[in-house]
């Protein structure tokens, strides 16, 4: 380090380590101190909770625990105005069996599973108690059946 690094520090400061940031985050610490869940599920938390902030934009996105089912849950709007909505993140390698579904989905219906595999990619998928008919794909227009007919040759 170079005097005039050093001077610019001031002499007594220390610089924060730079290895891993996200432990030092005040949501991370927060999401550590509801003391629900092991390490693993409140990373898969902390990574959901980034993404639904910073990449989807969501609003009052707040963090809470359900200490039945040693989890954190997260609960916030998709966009303004529109009703909350309950995530439950997991990492991808975690069973989950019927009583466990059957207790997330009494806290509220529908709500978003979010799978988080090693790579931090997530994969949401939305939950309900029964069966739910999909909403039709965006863009797809019907174009009849004689369009995409091939012509036999003779």
């Amino acid at each position: 380090m170079t005097d005039v690094e050093k001077s610019a520090e001031g002499p007594d400061e220390e610089r924060p380590p730079l290895g891993n940031w996200m432990l030092q985050h005040p949501k991370y610490e927060e999401m550590m101190a509801l003391q629900v869940g092991d390490e693993a599920q409140v990373y898969c938390a902390f990574l959901v909770y980034l993404d639904l902030t910073q990449v989807r934009q969501w609003h009052d996105v707040s963090s809470r625990g359900s200490p039945e089912l040693q989890v954190v849950l997260l609960e916030g709007r998709e966009k303004d105005g529109d009703p909350p909505q309950v995530v439950l993140p997991l990492p991808a390698n975690r069973t989950l069996t019927h009583r466990c579904l059957r207790s997330v989905l009494s806290l509220r219906d529908p709500m978003l599973l979010c799978a988080v595999a090693s790579d931090s990619s997530l994969v949401y998928q939305r939950l309900c108690d029964g069966l739910l008919t999909p909403d039709p794909p965006v863009d797809i227009q019907d174009q009849g059946r004689r369009q995409h007919r091939k012509r036999r040759l003779r």
